[in-house]
């Protein structure tokens, strides 16, 4: 009767949930109460959260990979193969994050996870396929950089192997059976070789494929088509010294991005985490699934969120760094800018950026192609449908992709924490930085800018632009900053995009 039970709860969910998943249904709570009560970012802190939460349940059919050619992540040789031909690789119900570097473990960790997984190769779901030694030993912080080479024994399906904490671990993506045959030990692989390969009749969850269009890097171009589609750049084209408070509130970008080095964060992590500084989802997507995609969940979440407590945020440092007659100083009117003006501002933008920054070719190519359905004015169907039908529909996708990776043992980390800090920091030193370009442009020109509109260089539109008007209407209720505030917002937009190709190009992606 116990085992019958036992076996019941076993087909059930029930089994396979864990305190982090529990923790992390109060994280979906407070990301939809944000959402549904406080009004910060609905249309994607829901698909966020409900992602999260399907993310963080015992499913099935939902994010499974379809099986397919296992390949190796280094170039080395084989020194452990854990599978043979016809046998049938069962992966968990729950999929963990595990390791694919010993070297991020310590050698009682390493000797713990070979123990569990040698108890799950024992129950029928084992998932570590091979271990990979790397012909070239990765560098290492450590006192002793010969130790990551040193061979410790651990145990496995009943015996021993040894391993070192330079190899890799090659993990199954997903359940199936083992039909090629292994390439076997001692063998030298180069990275990308396949090693063996799975067949199965699931072609693998919905999610799997949905999420592709970030993966594949799809969602962020076309979500920057929306935007284009909705953005008017006259402003912007009518006082072009509006880019140096756009460029300005980069500043966030690239303090955070040191910051991040100095805390243990990789060059590419520290870049990651650094664009949420530039209040952009979509680029801070972009940009992370490119150089850190581990981290993806955490920054896209950080980056939403603080686009949506832009009202809270700005308006005390916005404060702190202007006085009231500040605050009150009257810009010029903007004068009318002509259609041709946009359309060649459109075009001239495409071209000017990509070739100084081609990495951002995706999404200047989308913005500027969006833009210019709007302006063109003979494109009024396909401008429609880029502001509304496309971008709603990519919107859905995209929050509950990014959603999905929110896996509560890879979310309920310290370095989660500190991504949330980093990100009100360079968010914070962005505000900043575009008012203090305010100020020193006031120190130089005869027509006054007031510092307010400084903060709107960040990304956030048009949120950050409104906070601006906002702030100026307590000072002054009669001063309208609104049209002269989207300059640098849309400015912010462009910045963001030429922060993220550079840190693209510096680092490289994949």
């Amino acid at each position: 009767m116990l085992e019958q039970l036992q076996q019941l709860v076993h087909l059930t969910g029930f089994g396979g949930l864990e305190w982090r998943m529990i923790v992390m249904w109060g994280v979906v709570l407070i990301l939809l109460w944000l959402a549904v009560y406080k009004g910060f970012e609905p249309l994607l802190l829901i698909p966020i959260a409900f992602g999260a939460l399907l993310a963080n349940l015992p499913t099935e059919n939902l994010i499974e990979k379809p099986a397919g050619p296992v390949r190796s992540p280094a170039t080395g040789s084989i020194v452990a193969s854990m599978v043979q031909p016809g046998e049938v690789v069962t992966i968990e119900r729950v999929p963990h994050e595990r390791p694919d570097h010993l070297i991020r473990l310590k050698p009682d960790e390493i000797e713990a996870l070979f123990q569990a997984e040698s108890a799950r190769y024992q129950a029928g779901e084992g998932a570590l396929l091979f271990v990979i030694r790397p012909e070239t030993p990765t560098p290492t912080d450590d006192s002793n950089p010969a130790a990551t080479s040193t061979p410790v024994r651990v145990p496995f399906a009943g015996g021993q192997i040894e391993v070192t904490r330079d190899d890799f671990l090659v993990w199954s993506p997903s359940s199936g059976r083992v039909v090629d045959a292994p390439a076997p030990l001692g063998t030298t692989v180069i990275e990308g070789q396949t090693l063996t390969e799975l067949s199965s009749h699931h072609t693998g969850g919905f999610f799997h494929w949905i999420s592709l269009g970030v993966v594949l890097e799809i969602f962020p171009p076309i979500i920057f088509l929306g935007v284009g589609a909705l953005t008017d750049f006259g402003p912007l084209i009518a006082n072009p010294r509006m880019l140096l408070l756009g460029a300005a509130a980069q500043l966030g970008v690239f303090v955070t991005f040191l910051g991040a080095i100095a805390l243990g964060f990789t060059a590419k992590q520290a870049a990651s985490i650094g664009i949420i500084g530039g209040a952009d989802g979509p680029t801070s997507i972009f940009l992370s699934n490119a150089l850190a995609p581990e981290l993806m969940a955490p920054i896209a979440v950080a980056a939403y969120s603080y686009m949506a407590l832009v009202p809270v945020i700005q308006p005390p440092i916005m404060r702190a760094l202007t006085n009231e007659a500040e605050r009150k100083i009257r810009m010029k009117s903007l004068r009318k800018v002509s259609r041709l003006e946009k359309l060649i501002f459109a075009l001239a933008v495409t071209v000017l950026c990509i070739l100084l920054v081609p990495p951002v070719a995706p999404l200047i190519a989308m913005l500027m192609l969006g833009n210019f359905l709007r302006e063109c004015g003979v494109t009024e169907r396909l401008t429609k449908a880029a502001q509304n039908e496309i971008i709603n529909i990519i919107t859905i996708f995209l929050g509950t992709s990014v959603g999905i990776t929110m896996q509560g043992d890879r979310f309920l980390r310290l370095e989660t924490m500190m991504i949330i800090v980093l990100g009100v920091i360079a968010f914070g030193f962005s505000t900043a930085g575009g008012v203090l370009m305010a100020k020193l442009m006031n120190v130089f020109s005869k027509n006054k800018i007031n510092p307010l509109i400084g903060s709107a260089g960040v990304s956030a539109v048009p949120m950050a632009a409104r906070v601006s008007h906002t702030e100026g209407l307590k000072a002054d209720p009669h001063n309208y900053l609104l049209m002269h505030a989207m300059g640098p917002n849309v400015a912010g937009v462009i910045g963001t995009a030429l922060a993220a190709g550079y840190f693209l190009a510096l680092l490289g992606g994949h």
